[in-house]
């Protein structure tokens, strides 16, 4: 069966391409998949990078059996660095319009958290924006279950931010600020370990890919 695999950030740039095509039996793997993509020209950076396959907008492990017409995505370290609402956009972030969104008549207490671009010009930010909205609106849920908030909302840039812009805003509201404190930390915490999105320093025109961890 024939695949096709999207690629994304440092992936893309050594392959060369933003998706490519691979051909596997019936009854691959997850970790068949791998080993196919780790021999294809361009992608010999996987020997000493942890990636990770995703399988229709979700992780898969390696025993995961692929079925033709799955969506591929080979997803690179991330650089990480009841009421959910979860956006990535190309437009700039208004904080104040996320606190906003968490309001609740029972709400006591609203934290609300925000990333910037340091000690750089600016950075770029690529994502899977589709498998990062739904990844994120997901850690939202589990937080507003876990911490009992009123209301959870997640905004993160794309494309280039610059120095002191904002590039992720988190919100929550709960009854009482132990449980939103707690709650946002925890958001922004996994939205930076699981949601595929990727930065890139750009300083003194020089560009480096940020380094991260598998996405767990």
């Amino acid at each position: 069966m024939k695949l096709s695999v999207r690629l994304f950030a440092m992936l893309r740039e050594s392959a060369g391409a933003d998706s490519l095509e691979i051909e596997l039996e019936e009854g691959a793997t997850a970790a068949d998949a791998l080993a196919r993509l780790r021999d294809t020209p361009g992608l010999d950076v996987l020997d000493r990078m942890p990636a990770r396959l995703a399988v229709n907008r979700e992780y898969v492990e390696p025993a995961t059996e692929l079925r033709g017409g799955d969506e591929l995505a080979l997803i690179p370290p991330v650089s990480g660095g009841a009421g959910a609402e979860a956006r990535v956009t190309a437009e700039p972030l208004d904080p104040a319009a996320v606190g906003a969104a968490v309001g609740r008549p029972g709400a006591g207490a609203i934290v609300t958290f925000q990333g910037t671009t340091r000690d750089v010009g600016s950075l770029e930010y690529e994502a899977y924006a589709e498998m990062a909205e739904e990844r994120i609106a997901a850690i939202l849920d589990d937080c507003v279950r876990r911490h009992r908030l009123e209301a959870a909302a997640a905004h993160h840039r794309v494309g280039s931010v610059a120095l002191g812009e904002p590039s992720v805003v988190v919100a929550v509201s709960a009854a009482h600020r132990p449980e939103a404190f707690a709650g946002a930390r925890e958001a922004i915490d996994r939205i930076k370990a699981e949601a595929p999105i990727w930065k890139k320093e750009v300083a003194a025109g020089a560009a480096r890919w940020v380094e991260g961890e598998a996405p767990r």
